[in-house]
């Protein structure tokens, strides 16, 4: 059996020491760009944004980088009338180079005044909106950490009314290189990595979070589709899908073998693989928000179904926590 029907009213949960009221579920809006997700029509695209948001979907997540700023073109045509309900969410890339910065790097480089305001100029545009809730840097280096310049002029805006708030969406390498930033309650919000494979910030990023009262969103809930359970050994990405190179090599089999143990853990429950995901990652108090990429009506409707099954209990979600994925670690093999 599976808990998939949608509340009428998704559970809110505060916003870090910003107070707001946010959807747990809240809307990942990459794939409305296409290109790294491959085709997607808008039409489609805006029938999902409007059906999350009567679900009760308020805040959504988008980013420069999603098809070149479609994807927020298109949230600001799905938004006519409806703006004040939502919270907005995007970022802002560095300068053209290594992604992600190397340590050498100058933050000054990369992300300069003068870029930060052009760039910021171009996102109140594509979202047709004159103050965005969140701007978040798309990437960052631990280098950065002792003089981060491209946060006081982030706190210039929101002294100009541009934007509300501000903070800093962390690599897919790296959970931890925020920590001396959060220490020093230095950000409104960060936007990190956190799921059954990747559990390495609930030793320190997760705490001082909490601590320091900044809003956490989770990114890659679904380990960019493979927690969900739709993969088999024989999937394979078209040309252009950025998942080819993510799940590239002999990963795809690797990870299914891993999903399916979750799998065996969650028979006899009444979860199904992304429901699961998406609870495991919400268990943790300092998790705000969760932004599952969303494009259809299908997946609006099951991902935010997933706030009305109950809480893991704490024994399945002690089982769970064996799935931790060291992928970084050389040492531990396949």
């Amino acid at each position: 059996m599976t808990l998939a029907s949608p509340p009428s009213a998704l559970r809110t949960r505060p916003f870090g020491k910003l107070g707001w009221a946010v959807s747990e579920i809240s809307y990942g809006a990459w794939a409305l760009g296409g290109g790294a997700w491959g085709e997607q029509d808008d039409r489609e695209s805006i029938a999902a944004l409007q059906r999350a948001i009567d679900l009760g979907v308020n805040l959504i997540d988008t980013a420069a980088g999603y098809g070149n700023g479609r994807s927020e073109q298109v949230i600001a045509r799905a938004l006519a009338g409806r703006r004040e309900k939502i919270h907005l969410v995007t970022k802002t890339p560095p300068l053209p180079g290594n992604w992600p910065p190397q340590p050498h790097e100058r933050v000054e480089d990369r992300y300069p005044e003068s870029h930060l305001r052009a760039n910021l100029e171009e996102r109140l545009r594509f979202l047709n909106t004159d103050c965005i809730d969140v701007l978040l840097l798309h990437v960052w280096s631990r280098a950065w950490n002792r003089d981060p310049q491209p946060l006081a002029v982030l706190e210039q805006f929101k002294r100009e009314g541009k934007i509300r708030a501000y903070g800093i969406s962390t690599p897919d390498h790296d959970q931890d290189q925020l920590n001396t930033l959060l220490a020093a309650g230095r950000l409104d919000v960060i936007q990190l990595v956190y799921n059954l494979f990747e559990q390495q910030p609930a030793a320190e990023a997760l705490p001082l979070a909490q601590a320091s009262g900044t809003a956490v969103m989770g990114r890659l809930v679904f380990d960019e589709g493979s927690l969900t359970g739709k993969l088999t050994p024989a999937t394979t990405f078209p040309e252009g899908d950025f998942r080819r190179g993510y799940f590239g090599g002999d990963r795809v089999p690797r990870t299914v073998a891993r999903v399916e143990r979750i799998r065996d853990d969650l028979r006899d429950t009444p979860y199904a693989p992304a429901q699961a995901a998406i609870k495991f990652a919400l268990a943790h108090p300092a998790m705000s928000t969760v932004i599952p990429g969303m494009r259809n009506l299908a997946q609006v409707e099951a991902n935010v179904g997933a706030s009305a099954a109950p809480d893991l209990p704490d024994a399945l979600l002690e089982r769970l926590r064996r799935h931790i994925w060291l992928r970084g670690n050389w040492h531990a093999g396949k």
